[in-house]
């Protein structure tokens, strides 16, 4: 890695001033999991690094009317708290899916939202891609087997995070702080498809950072679950993972939020398998032609065909899943 300044913020204070304007040029440093492979394989070469984990109100998670969780509180905590695992069980079985025990230990939430992607392309020093801006996608035309089946173009990266498709289904919305204080960004307007912006994944400005977490009261008769393959059993990202929250009213889902993660260069909000589900009763027939849906408008490239049927099984497996709860 290349030489930087390093400074420990202490509060929220100044915080915006430092950051400044260039997001390159200055970072922010949480559990550091993904910051310091960044900054080893000089995909980062910033001149300030700025250490906010001791900045204790964005630790901690609040259980009240709804969830309140800090950017900083680590994955393990997520995974294991008792009214996460009972009311918001999606979410405890994405943290709990991450990496393994000891990057759960210093991993954050905030940072799985915010990490970079995986792509060899992009974390390969040899290729200049779209997304260092080059003129090209190596992986439109390459080895593409772990890309993108939606919303790839003209960039085929996979959102690498766990947490996003299970806070998203779960209707998370965000604080953000900045140079003009807080404000609220609903998770699902957060993360932008390279189309819209090739250089970032999200839309946090330069000189803004999240805060909290907060994930509304479950309504009564939901249920959810995170399914997740991936191809080896431990430490490894998802190849295809699915996020789904039902709410059950009699033997009809009344409302149905199904987000598919490792398959798009967001978080994929599968609306059409949504829309299967509304109003109806969970027989194997919906069942079938929600999963069918899921991936109607996927468009897979040479080598990643595999995630159309992989992700349709995943989705019909958590519906499954959700019916014998």
């Amino acid at each position: 890695m290349v030489n930087f300044e390093y400074f420990e913020a202490t509060s929220l204070e100044g915080l915006p001033q430092l950051l400044g304007n260039n997001r390159n040029e200055n970072v922010v440093m949480a559990g550091g999991t993904d910051l310091l492979d960044l900054l080893k394989e000089r995909i980062l070469q910033p001149k300030r690094v700025i250490n906010i984990k001791k900045i204790q109100e964005l630790h901690g998670i609040q259980n009240g009317r709804g969830l309140d969780i800090g950017a900083l509180t680590i994955l393990s905590d997520i995974a294991k708290h008792p009214a996460i695992r009972k009311s918001y069980t999606v979410l405890a079985q994405a943290a709990g899916s991450i990496a393994n025990a000891q990057l759960r230990n210093m991993g954050t939430i905030g940072g799985n939202l915010c990490q970079r992607p995986r792509c060899w392309y992009f974390r390969g020093r040899e290729y200049v891609c779209l997304k260092k801006d080059g003129s090209k996608c190596y992986a439109a035309e390459g080895i593409n087997k772990y890309h993108a089946i939606f919303g790839g173009s003209p960039c085929f990266i996979v959102h690498p995070s766990d947490s996003a498709p299970a806070l998203m289904a779960l209707g998370a919305t965000l604080e953000i702080y900045g140079p003009n204080g807080r404000r609220a960004m609903p998770l699902k307007d957060f993360f932008q498809l390279p189309e819209d912006n090739l250089m970032f994944e999200n839309r946090l400005a330069a000189n803004e950072i999240i805060t909290r977490i907060r994930i509304p009261e479950p309504e009564p008769g939901t249920r959810s679950l995170y399914i997740k393959f991936k191809e080896k059993d431990s430490m490894d990202f998802a190849i295809s993972s699915v996020a789904a929250v039902l709410q059950i009213q009699g033997n009809r889902v009344r409302k149905a939020d199904i987000v598919l993660g490792g398959v798009a260069p967001i978080p994929w909000r599968a609306k059409a398998a949504e829309a299967e589900l509304q109003g109806k009763e969970l027989s194997d027939a919906v069942i079938e032609k929600a999963a069918a849906a899921a991936v109607s408008d996927a468009e897979p490239l040479d080598h990643n065909a595999y995630k159309v049927m992989l992700t349709r099984n995943l989705v019909k497996d958590a519906l499954l899943r959700l019916r014998s709860a």
